[in-house]
């Protein structure tokens, strides 16, 4: 089973797309990646040997793409600034609400979770 960045990936998968489980790797730096390494896009994760992993792994930390926790950290501490600040953002960050302009009327469900009901008799 290959290991990248503390991620198991998908034995089954192109390799271009099973480095896509790997958080902060999407489907262009997958492919830069193994650009970069020579491997083919068509293989298969369960056909990479140790070397190929290796290869992987050292363009990941060359290219210097933040993945995995340090870019968890990173976007929690960002968002933590935003709420520090008290900037608009930030603000419908604490309360638990959409900070991209969406209307809550009527949606916004994911955000606000299950419905409370005011004033019912």
């Amino acid at each position: 089973m290959a290991r990248i960045s503390g991620v198991d990936l998908p034995k089954k998968k192109r390799i271009e797309y099973g480095l896509t489980y790997v958080y902060g790797i999407g489907l262009h730096a997958s492919r830069l990646i193994l650009d970069a390494t020579g491997i083919d896009y068509n293989k298969r994760v369960f056909e990479l040997n140790e070397a190929d992993i290796a290869a992987i792994t050292a363009e990941i930390r060359k290219s210097q793409i933040m993945v995995e926790g340090d870019l968890r950290k990173k976007v929690a501490m960002d968002i933590k600034a935003l709420m520090d600040l008290g900037s608009y953002r930030g603000i419908r960050h604490r309360r638990g609400l959409p900070c991209r302009g969406q209307k809550t009327k009527t949606n916004a469900r994911t955000r606000k979770g299950k419905r409370k009901t005011v004033g019912a008799a």
